[in-house]
């Protein structure tokens, strides 16, 4: 969506656009940012209840990859668990809604805002009166010095993993009383909503020491709607209990559990009573809804209809009573059925694992072969991921150092499909991400992935041939003329291969393709034998296309598939290379050992600042080989730079927006990487779960999570 009058030409191409090629649907433009459209939104789907209908007891065990090697968030292995942690125990200045955007945390600040633009940037914050650390002591402006000071970059004594923003201030200070607190920048800052979130207290922030080491072992003080408990190495868990020095609506569960349970093995945790709530992956989420369908059946409904609705409170609207357990929370852990869990785990889990391999068709009868009982408590929460998918071009050699051949990637896949072949089988608008930089339905979402076109194989078939790819039996470029005229034969430079593909050229059929080819393929039934082929210097057009291996990622490779079959229609050929998972990224993302690969990034409400470094030029490092910071595909420019640059400082947020937008455009042109789509979020919930699921975009709200009361 386009907002104010410097975009109204910007706007007026995208919506031309719509109507060419297959992009989200673009309503119009508008000066009002609050209540345009902006793309499809996919709210939050938790169970939502209001807090009266909430029990006030229980404990939730929910499941995580890891326990948080840290406490820290701001060190450089801080995890997802380290911010789940944080959330639910330390200060946010601003926490997101369901579109994305930042919002003023009520419970720590009465206001904040930016009083002075010229000749500084000065924010004000007002603290919340109540708001008090666990050990009595109020929250102050020693608490936001510390934390400037620690991340600001200039003590190395401090491990930090990033100083954006903090290296912008020039002083942090009381203001008007002991509730003020008053921000300068040296240099302005637009996204100054992202600092101080989490808050540490100063005793932790306050020395190399706490902050490297302390917080790393242990968060001893807090201020949240829980805090810390017993770390538990033998069940892998870490358990949030409630806080009785929180100041704010008290929270519903006396206990939080993290719970780290491999993928794998989260369906049969949730069946065996071990977990309440857990992400899953597509198969496991087929599996818990056929045996609800089954349930249904069995009641007397129709085979195969949809699972049942819920209600405002999330109940099913077929089964509206609860039993005094559920009421109370979930059942309490058994030592006897753990036992007898495991000793059935072998021959569940090798069920399982030739399950996901199927279709839905096997998956139901693997579901009606495997405790349906237990997995009739279970339901699936629905939305889509803080995170997209996209597929990352290598741009520092080889073919893809051609931006001629990036661009013709470009065009050759059609990311509509492939975002149908993810979300449309779990009902989710499946519509491709027209932006690195924000989310569908995030508050300055705008599709500009006109900017390198949409999908096109004749576009791309010329952009390969002017880049010197040349199919075989295609006219050669006007250079080639003299060749042409008197054979290759008669060139001294000319070896075996080319007096060999000269052959070849003689045998193509209509088209340009091998008509021996062709015959071969129609013996074998073997399509993909008739792809076209493109040579340059004796050498086919071939890209390295890295996938993990692992369980899990069977989705991903199921994506690349689709995409190698889209290249090979436009002779791009692909070799595909499946790697470990624990290497997947350190020794070939990163590393720049590929040419193509498929990887996620996390949405984030501030990409002025977050997303410059994935997109930002290589710059030579003290070595003389490029510092490539997070832009792990190389391709970048100068002017995505700049208008990052410039975005970053700008205070008014309607320009801000501007500037990340037309930054997004030229990264599309640039092709160095293509959203495909934003990834699903499936969350497997015990029935009696409310308030808790599938989050979305936004900012869980803790102290509400609970069960049906």
């Amino acid at each position: 969506m386009c907002r104010t009058r410097s975009r109204a030409r910007r706007c007026a191409a995208l919506l031309t656009a719509a109507a060419l090629l297959p992009l989200p649907l673009l309503a119009g433009c508008s000066s009002d940012g609050e209540d345009e459209a902006e793309g499809t939104t996919v709210p939050a789907d938790i169970a939502a209840v209001p807090r009266a209908n909430v029990s006030d007891r229980g404990t939730l065990r929910w499941a995580v990859e890891t326990l948080p090697a840290t406490f820290n968030a701001f060190q450089a292995d801080a995890d997802p668990t380290t911010r789940q942690v944080a959330q639910a125990a330390l200060p946010a200045m601003f926490t997101l809604d369901e579109r994305g955007r930042p919002r003023r945390d009520a419970d720590y600040l009465t206001g904040a805002e930016v009083v002075q633009r010229e000749p500084r940037q000065v924010v004000r914050y007002r603290l919340n009166p109540k708001a008090v650390w666990n050990d009595g002591r109020a929250l102050s402006a020693a608490d936001f010095e510390a934390q400037w000071k620690a991340l600001r970059g200039r003590d190395s004594a401090y491990w930090t993993a990033r100083n954006a923003g903090y290296d912008r201030i020039e002083r942090v200070e009381q203001g008007a009383d002991a509730h003020e607190v008053k921000v300068t920048f040296g240099k302005p800052y637009a996204d100054w909503t992202s600092l101080f979130t989490p808050l540490y207290p100063k005793s932790a922030m306050g020395s190399a020491a706490g902050f490297n080491d302390e917080l790393r072992k242990e968060l001893r003080i807090s201020a949240g709607p829980f805090r810390v408990g017993d770390r538990d190495t033998a069940e892998n868990s870490l358990t949030l209990v409630r806080d009785p020095k929180w100041w704010g609506e008290r929270a519903k569960l006396d206990r939080l559990v993290l719970r780290a349970v491999p993928r794998e093995e989260r369906l049969d945790a949730l069946a065996a009573g071990r977990l309440d709530l857990a992400e899953v992956g597509p198969a496991a989420a087929e599996r818990i809804m056929a045996a609800n369908r089954q349930e249904k059946t069995d009641k007397g409904g129709r085979a195969g209809e949809s699972p049942a609705r819920t209600g405002e409170d999330g109940t099913p609207e077929n089964d509206r009573s609860a039993t005094p357990d559920e009421k109370a929370g979930p059942p309490e852990r058994n030592d006897k059925n753990d036992k007898n869990d495991k000793g059935e785990k072998t021959k569940r889990k090798d069920k399982a694992d030739r399950t996901d391999k199927t279709d839905k068709g096997v998956a139901n009868a693997a579901v009606r072969a495997e405790r349906p009982n237990a997995l009739r408590g279970l339901t699936v929460r629905k939305s889509l991921e803080p995170a997209w998918t996209q597929l990352a071009l290598n741009g520092s050699s080889g073919p893809l150092a051609d931006e001629r051949v990036r661009r013709a990637v470009a065009r050759a896949i059609d990311r509509r499909a492939l975002a149908e072949l993810v979300l449309k089988p779990l009902g989710l608008p499946a519509e491709p991400l027209g932006s690195h930089l924000f989310m569908t339905g995030q508050h300055g979402y705008e599709d500009n992935s006109d900017a390198v076109g949409g999908p096109d194989p004749r576009a791309a078939q010329t952009l390969l041939a002017a880049a010197g790819w040349r199919e075989r039996g295609e006219p050669r470029p006007p250079a080639d003329a003299a060749r042409l005229r008197t054979g290759r034969q008669a060139d001294k430079n000319a070896g075996p291969e080319a007096a060999a593909e000269d052959q070849q050229d003689g045998e193509r059929g209509e088209g340009g393709h091998s008509t021996a080819d062709e015959k071969r393929a129609r013996d074998r039934g073997d399509r993909r034998a008739a792809v076209p082929v493109r040579m340059k210097d004796g050498k086919r057009l071939t890209l390295r296309f890295v996938l993990p291996e692992g369980p899990g990622a069977e989705q991903v490779r199921a994506v690349g598939e689709k995409i190698a079959e889209q290249l090979d229609a436009v002779g791009i050929h692909t070799e595909q290379v499946r790697v470990k998972d624990s290497g997947f990224f350190r020794d070939h993302i990163a590393a720049g050992a590929y040419d193509l690969a498929l990887y996620s990034w996390p949405a984030t409400a501030w990409p002025a600042t977050d997303a410059r470094p994935v997109y930002a030029k290589p710059q030579p490092g003290p070595d003389g080989s490029p510092a490539v910071e997070q832009n792990y595909t190389r391709v970048g420019t100068d002017r995505i730079d700049q208008l990052f640059e410039q975005a970053s400082t700008e205070l008014d947020p309607e320009l801000s927006l501007d500037l990340v937008g037309r930054a997004d455009a030229r990264i599309w042109a640039a092709a160095g990487s293509l959203p495909l789509f934003q990834r699903p979020q499936l969350t497997a919930v015990r029935e009696s779960v409310v308030n808790a699921g599938a989050f979305g975009l936004a900012t869980p709200r803790y102290q509400d999570l609970g069960f049906r009361a």
